[in-house]
């Protein structure tokens, strides 16, 4: 008896020292939390004023909508939302407001219905004769259709037709960032797929390209793919930049704009809140495009490792993959260890961008950045192809492709014919879609189409406070002058036309 009621006494001090530690550790939190809240507040008392392109957000189709459409009724509602944002934002737009920078000015050289062409729009572009394949395409969190333009040219001149989609709450306003879901990226991207198979025929090559999110996009819905015998399924993944992880600040993006809902803080919902000065980019970016990027990667790496668990990715399409050592929007780390090094031996193929080994900043350049691509690389042999493209020497600006075989442990050379310039000491996560002559990002653009402003041919010597835009989104590389070697790797998947055995979804 003396020993049950000892059990009985010790499990009540148990209980309660159990919740003394659980409010202990609540109030912990809490207090952590409201501290978080305060100093995100402080941190953008001192920001820009939200303007119309921050607040007013064009209707986009809902997920059951977009994944009962079709290609035109997706461009109609698209046509709806562009119709939209004429009317809310740029006809009432303030006289202060009205300036060349704003691309929402109707009067303005960036205003992207008086360009060339409109490129912030879904798009499709069709070969001569019957198409021999088909590819989509999908860009990036905040762009727009052009930034795979290129892309698509190319694997159109091959006699593909090319299906380019404005993913939901892109190509209009920042705002409708506010309060998309990456569900919504999924459907189109379903739509897209679709649409192009239609397009192609039965039995045709179909591949699938993406663009920092959109990569990640193209990989979520191979891996749905595999489960689901009624999507058609790609022969082949090219990635460019691929947002497989993101920093860690993405993480926690939804409590940092708790705060806004409140009318007074509404501010909190935003990352950045910039000039508005590029006709096919958002440079505003709220704290839900980050959450909902964090959700999306943290789904591909959790399926991927699931998935090579089960021992259920052999069916997966191989993946050429282009990847910039130094990345300060995604993680590269991420591309190698979540996805390369659980991948099959099924022809996939990484291509890395070294630093300019040839600029020497001495203490001005972060250390880390010297030391990049050896962090990045996990011990061969491997089961995929990997290049890696740099100088060929520390003196020397030409520029050379080291490749190692899968499975081997071997590189050999591969001279591209190309330099590295010497006023560029990294490539960007930006950069790698774009060749040297385009049109709003290239060092020597084409003078044949016309965007208002040639972002990547201004070289910037001055004094600070004098420039219009923030010094960190000019100095930023926008231009890739290896792009010869990117669409090279990209024909290689091409030379053989014949689809997959596994191409049999609708």
């Amino acid at each position: 008896m003396a020993s049950d009621s000892w059990g009985q006494d010790q499990g009540r001090i148990n209980m309660a020292l159990t919740r003394k530690i659980a409010r202990y550790l609540s109030i912990a939190v809490i207090t952590v939390l409201a501290t978080l809240i305060v100093v995100r507040i402080v941190a953008t008392r001192n920001a820009p004023p939200l303007q119309r392109w921050h607040t007013q957000a064009p209707k986009e189709l809902s997920i059951e909508v977009i994944e009962r459409s079709d290609w035109n009724a997706y461009l109609a509602a698209e046509q709806r939302a562009f119709d939209e944002v004429r009317r809310e934002v740029t006809d009432p737009l303030p006289e202060q407001e009205k300036v060349a920078v704003n691309r929402y000015y109707a009067q303005s050289p960036l205003y992207p219905a008086n360009l060339t062409h409109d490129w912030n729009r879904s798009f499709v572009l069709e070969p001569e004769g019957t198409p021999v394949g088909a590819v989509v395409l999908l860009h990036g969190l905040s762009d727009s259709p052009y930034s795979l333009r290129h892309v698509a040219d190319h694997y159109r001149d091959h006699g593909y037709v090319a299906v380019a989609i404005r993913l939901p709450a892109h190509g209009t306003v920042p705002a409708a960032l506010v309060d998309v879901q990456w569900r919504q990226w999924r459907a189109a991207t379903r739509l897209a797929m679709r649409e192009a198979r239609r397009r192609a025929g039965p039995g045709k090559p179909l591949h699938l390209v993406g663009y920092s999110t959109g990569a990640s996009l193209a990989v979520d819905y191979s891996l749905d793919a595999l489960e689901d015998p009624a999507l058609a399924r790609a022969n082949r993944l090219v990635m460019i930049s691929p947002m497989i992880g993101v920093r860690g600040f993405a993480r926690y993006a939804g409590i940092a704009g708790w705060p806004a809902i409140l009318p007074r803080y509404a501010r909190t919902a935003w990352m950045d809140l910039l000039p508005e000065f590029n006709p096919f980019k958002y440079s505003s970016f709220p704290l839900n495009a980050a959450r909902q990027a964090y959700l999306l990667s943290d789904r591909v790496q959790t399926r991927m490792s699931e998935l090579a668990v089960a021992r259920r990715l052999d069916d997966l399409p191989p993946i050429l993959c282009f990847q910039s050592v130094t990345d300060s929007t995604v993680s590269a780390p991420s591309v190698v260890s979540a996805l390369f090094d659980k991948l099959p031996a099924n022809g996939s193929e990484i291509v890395l961008f070294d630093v300019n080994r040839t600029v020497h900043f001495g203490p001005l350049l972060d250390p880390s950045a010297d030391t990049a691509l050896e962090r990045l690389l996990t011990p061969g042999p491997r089961r995929y192809r990997l290049s890696i493209i740099g100088n060929l020497a520390p003196d020397s600006d030409a520029a050379v492709a080291r490749t190692t075989e899968a499975g081997r442990t071997d590189a050999h050379m591969q001279p591209l014919g190309l330099t590295y310039p010497a006023n560029v000491f990294s490539m960007s996560h930006v950069a790698l879609p774009f060749p040297v002559t385009d049109s709003l990002y290239g060092s020597a653009p084409d003078p044949a189409e016309n965007y208002g402003v040639n972002l990547g041919a201004i070289a910037l010597r001055g004094e600070r406070g004098t420039f219009a835009v923030s010094m960190d989104n000019m100095t930023r590389v926008t231009f890739n002058p290896f792009f010869p070697y990117v669409l090279q790797r990209i024909d290689a998947g091409l030379a053989d036309p014949a689809p997959s055995r596994h191409d049999e979804g609708g």
